[in-house]
């Protein structure tokens, strides 16, 4: 049984405010949607409303960073990269601020369509030089992401999950080190976000089927120990498929395709992900299973690299967890 972790953001972000008193919490009028309503209530001093304009508090941020502070930058994903666009470029990344971008709801973990669903954000901010790209994938990764980011000298985008949580892991985030979650010799199986429990899903019975998974994690998605990597993809005897909660151009699936091309590799790459496509509405499980993030598409991408078919079924996987479409807390939510 998977252990579900209430608003882990929450409890986290005011420890970390709390013990660095230079940490200010900027909320972009979505403070209950990312779990910062008590620590504005309770923690006013540290606290600033910059409303719905982000392209305002981007710059104001930047100022901030150069007086010394370290502003934390609370808003859906979407709304830190496609609106304040260029002033991300010109106040923040250009004279590498300590600004930490705290992204909420990354790719389809809202039913909200494409206004909220950030689906190209790691393509996007991958590109940006000084950039920093952390994503969380489970309780864990929530709790340790404000330290994991204020590590950082520089600015720092993060894909946060909240609500409730799984806990699928007992260490923190470490900046730069992936989390190598088997190590088999058949496949390589790379994925990050809510896309490493769908893999999780899938192992037992690919194992059951015989093959041998390797299966790493990736919370650091910049910057990125491609020497680790290319040690992984040399250890396995078929090729890599990644599953990523994004779109495929851009993400973790080009990341793997640059460094296997970039060093000739020769091995087979199947990327599973969004395809050039946006996202409707919808739960979760179901967003998953209709643009092929979940557990199946993975098993049919484990198929094509090994180019043999392994008569695995919905009822050989692990049960999906099914989650309320809506938020608890508001309808802004979404």
């Amino acid at each position: 049984m998977v252990e579900m972790v209430s608003r882990p953001y929450e409890r986290a972000f005011e420890k970390h405010a709390l013990a660095n008193p230079d940490v200010l919490c900027l909320s972009a009028d979505l403070t209950s949607s990312c779990e910062i309503d008590r620590f504005r209530d309770t923690h006013p001093e540290q606290f600033l409303s910059l409303g719905m304009a982000e392209q305002n508090m981007m710059s104001f941020a930047g100022g901030l960073g150069l007086a010394g502070f370290r502003p934390f930058i609370h808003t859906f994903g979407v709304f830190l990269y496609r609106r304040p666009y260029d002033q991300l470029m010109a106040s923040v990344a250009y004279p590498r601020r300590k600004v930490r971008l705290m992204g909420f709801l990354p790719g389809i973990t809202t039913p909200g369509g494409m206004t909220h669903q950030a689906i190209e954000d790691i393509s996007v901010m991958r590109s940006i030089p000084n950039m920093t790209v952390l994503e969380t994938g489970d309780a864990t990764e929530v709790e340790s992401i404000c330290e994991a980011a204020d590590s950082i000298d520089g600015p720092v985008y993060c894909r946060v999950l909240r609500g409730s949580v799984p806990r699928l892991f007992d260490t923190p985030i470490q900046v730069g080190r992936m989390r190598e979650l088997a190590l088999g010799d058949d496949v390589l199986i790379v994925t990050s976000g809510i896309t490493t429990e769908e893999a999780l899903r899938a192992r037992a019975a690919l194992e059951g089927a015989g093959v041998s998974v390797r299966h790493l994690h990736l919370n650091t998605i910049k910057p990125f120990d491609a020497a680790a990597m290319l040690d992984h993809i040399g250890s396995v005897r078929h090729g890599v498929v990644t599953l990523e909660n994004h779109v495929t151009e851009g993400g973790i699936g080009s990341l793997l395709a640059e460094i296997m091309a970039d060093n000739g590799t020769g091995k087979r790459l199947v990327r599973l992900g969004l395809k050039d496509t946006y996202a409707h509405g919808g739960s979760r499980p179901y967003l998953m299973k209709h643009y092929g993030l979940d557990a199946t598409a993975l098993v049919a991408g484990v198929e094509r690299v090994m180019g043999a078919a392994l008569d695995i079924g919905e009822a050989d996987l692990a049960a999906a967890r099914i989650e309320a479409v809506h938020s608890t807390v508001k309808a802004e939510g979404l």
